[in-house]
């Protein structure tokens, strides 16, 4: 009994450094660090719900883009290096690199968040491939923004004034539809917009209704309009080829069927009521569950000013897309987010 007491021991010692050794290891790294998706989503999942579900399989360590110093147009190009395990940005900081990304958010096809839901899963099989293609990496999820609207220091009322001013977009493609409207697009990152609308280096600004209120970009604008001019900015979630491919396949169905209940799928049904709580928060009209309210003047559009916009998104802003993403990228957009959206790109 003496002499199997230390066997044991050594044992149960083994056992332990065993199941130590077989923990994974992540470095993440989340979106904008100021913002409810962060905060509400991204921090939770990565930091207790991931490493909870596994029974500790995955530890992490996690930061943020901006914490890092890092542009979001660099996130998922350091990803595919390997610099960190697992990446997330916004799609449209990343088109320069793969432009075909740009049919994932389509500005004015989706009012609600089940729309833009349902885009994005038409979508998604494309993304899967721009993402292995492209920057070497898994694709995990994608979560919303709230709708992108539009923030104004000078009084606007319909989509004709904003001819002649200058706007920051939140994508390429929203800017080519601003421009095609007759605006100038003015390239500003998202953390100097308040700052730029201040000097008057931008006239009005494309964003989301809520990240718009949670950096106060109501402190130094007007007039709120809620036409849907930069899609859902959509975040894409994706993990390192070689990362993914590391992990056991119980590993990889366990971090799949995560983060698509307790990440993706939460984030999506907050998006469904964000529209009306952020427009009370930003007006002052209704009950702000977030905040204190601001007293912007809401401009709602109306439906000479969709058709309108849908007019030059068909005609001018989607061609210039498919010409600039090549291949055979607008038949593939057409087959499943045109059809989802009933809408085709002329070719």
């Amino acid at each position: 009994m003496n002499r199997s007491t230390p066997m044991a021991l050594l044992g149960g010692a083994m056992m332990s450094l065993t199941g130590a050794a077989t923990a994974v290891e992540l470095s993440v790294v989340g979106s904008w660090s100021s913002l409810p998706l962060y905060k509400q989503y991204e921090s939770t999942f990565w930091t207790e719900t991931l490493p909870a579900a596994s029974d500790g399989d995955f530890e992490v360590t996690m930061t943020t883009f901006d914490q890092m110093g890092v542009a979001g147009g660099d996130v998922f190009r350091l990803l595919g290096d390997g610099v960190f395990d697992v990446g997330m940005t916004v799609a449209d900081y990343t088109v320069g690199d793969a432009p075909e990304l740009e049919g994932l958010d389509v500005p004015l096809l989706a009012n609600t968040a089940a729309e833009a839901r349902a885009m994005v899963d038409a979508a998604r099989p494309m993304v899967e491939e721009i993402m292995t293609d492209r920057f070497g990496s898994k694709l995990l999820a994608i979560a919303p923004y709230p709708p992108q609207v539009v923030f104004c220091k000078p009084e606007v009322a319909t989509l004709a004034d904003l001819k002649g001013l200058k706007i920051r977009g939140s994508g390429r493609m929203t800017t080519k539809l601003l421009e095609a409207l007759g605006a100038e697009g003015v390239n500003v990152a998202f953390s100097e917009v308040p700052g730029a609308l201040e000097r008057g280096v931008v006239d009005c600004a494309v964003t989301g209704s809520g990240s718009g209120y949670s950096a106060g970009w109501w402190e130094v604008s007007t007039t709120l309009m809620t036409l849907p001019l930069g899609g859902w900015d959509a975040v894409v979630t994706a993990m390192n080829i070689d990362k993914w491919e590391s992990l056991s396949a119980d590993q990889q169905t366990l971090l799949s069927d995560t983060i698509a209940a307790e990440f993706e799928t939460p984030a999506w049904e907050s998006a469904a009521d964000a529209l009306s709580n952020d427009v009370a928060c930003l007006t002052g009209s209704g009950e702000c569950s977030s905040g204190d309210p601001a007293s912007m003047v809401l401009v709602e559009p109306s439906d000479a000013d969709v058709e309108s916009a849908r007019a030059i998104l068909t005609d001018v802003v989607l061609p210039e897309w498919a010409e600039r993403a090549g291949g055979d990228w607008a038949q593939r957009w057409n087959d499943s987010v045109g059809k989802t959206v009933g809408l085709q790109i002329p070719q």
